[in-house]
Order: structure tokens, then sequence, then C-alpha cells
């Protein structure tokens, strides 16, 4: 449960669907005046060095966010692009944040941030990345987390919930689990991330989500060649639940420019 480590996959092809939704969703959000709740129940470290050698071994961030950027994807004026411009202004060219921190940088003073992560290396590099932002880090189970601290106040928000899936229960659990926090915090978005693999276990998942008849809520899912020989990872899912307006039309814009790849 405590083995993966997302260095080795920071800023892939699913890292730029996953992140380009929050940005959009969170961009949003918050042009309204009203604060808002943020939550991460799987935040990792926070901070990425693409030329750290684990990066460079799996070629998954040259595959990902380093080739679509060279294909203009992205505008100056796009959240995602905003947030990548500020942390590579603050820690090197090379750099590329986690969920927390592109958040970190699309949120406001008024804006609450909790994140939840258990490794206690991911945890340490967490608390470091996040130092000056105002996030509270917990080292907790991101599940357990999340259900004590809802209804949150301010009640406006967010949660990603981003697990590695190497717990195969996880699959099982998250269809109830997102039916019992959207009964306790019937306002909130819910955005569950999930990789699409070559055995389709997210497919008994997402039928048992689609089944609960959730509000507003939008599947949306983007498929890519393996990053090397044997890699199982073929795509990469997001489910909304009170999806914010314009995401579809920001998941319609995705799904158009992958499949040019």
């Amino acid at each position: 449960m405590l083995s993966y480590q997302h260095i080795y996959h920071a800023g892939n092809l699913a890292d730029v669907q996953k992140h380009a939704l929050l940005a959009r969703m969170l961009r949003y959000m918050t042009a309204k005046d009203k604060p808002l709740s943020y939550f991460e129940t799987h935040a990792g470290r926070g901070l990425y060095a693409l030329d750290a050698a684990e990066a460079v071994k799996t070629g998954e961030a040259a595959a990902g966010i380093d080739a679509v950027e060279a294909l203009g994807w992205f505008g100056a004026d796009h959240p995602y692009a905003e947030a990548l411009a500020k942390v590579r202004a603050a820690h090197g060219a090379r750099s590329y944040p986690g969920s927390p921190l592109l958040a970190a940088q699309l949120l406001r003073p008024q804006d609450r941030i909790t994140l939840a992560e258990l490794h206690p290396r991911e945890f340490e590099a967490l608390e470091r990345a996040m130092q000056g932002t105002g996030a509270r880090c917990l080292k907790q189970d991101g599940f357990k987390m999340l259900m004590a601290q809802t209804p949150p106040e301010p009640r406006r928000g967010l949660v990603l919930i981003d697990p590695s899936y190497e717990m195969k229960s996880d699959y099982d659990a998250l269809p109830g689990f997102i039916a019992k926090l959207h009964r306790k915090w019937n306002v909130g978005v819910i955005a569950l991330w999930y990789p699409i693999l070559t055995g389709g276990a997210h497919q008994p998942m997402l039928a048992a989500l689609e089944a609960k008849d959730l509000p507003g809520a939008l599947r949306h899912e983007v498929h890519f060649g393996p990053a090397r020989e044997g890699h199982r990872m073929i795509g990469s899912g997001m489910f909304v639940v009170n999806t914010p307006f314009g995401t579809q039309d920001e998941a319609d814009r995705l799904s158009a420019l992958f499949d040019t790849l």
C-alpha cells in the first residue's frame, strides 16, 4: 500500500488529463468571491523534478507534458499553463507540480487546503513542498480523513480522490464511498481519477458509479499507447460529481487533442 511513488510517473499523459481538468474546474470555482475547501486523499509529495533519475528512467514525462507543450496544447492563459509557469519560476524549469501544489497556485488566501498522505517519505516531501501555501498536511488515511472532515466549512469545495490502485479493493470500495460522501457533502465537487489498464479493472467500478445516478456526473476518458513495452496503462479517466460549468468543454477539447497522438 505504501510502495507507490509518483516520481516515476510525474508529468505523464495521465497527469496531463487529470491536471488540465482540475485546473479548469478550480478556475471556474474561484471566479466567485466565496471561499472554498479543497481536499486530497492521496496527495503524494507535491513537487517533482522531471530531470530526476526516476523520471528520466521511465520517460513518461518526455512522452507526456514535454510532448504536449511542444504541440501547443495549452496557451499561456490556460490555468494549467499558469500554474506550471508559477511552479517553474519558483523551483526550476524541470520542476513539475503534483495536484496539491498545482491547486495551491490557483486557490486564494481565503480557501482552505487539506491534504492526506500516508507514505512517510512522501509526506515529509509534501510538507516541504507546501510550505508557505497555508495547506494543512495530515499523515492519515485519506478516506478516513475525508469522512471526518466533511461536510467542511466553507461548504463549497472540491476533493480529488487519486489512489494508486495498488490495493485492488479500492475498485470495489470507491462507488459506495463516493455515494456516502455525496450524502454527507451534497454540494461538494467529487473528482475521482482512475487508470485505464489493459485488463479493464476500472470497468465494474465505473458501472457501479454510474448506477448510483449521482448528480452532475461527468465521465471522461482518454486513451494512449503504453509508455514502454509491457506497461499496462493505456489511458486515464476522471469521474466527477457536481461537475463545474465548463468542464465538459475542456474534456471535449482534451479528447480531440488526445485523439491526435
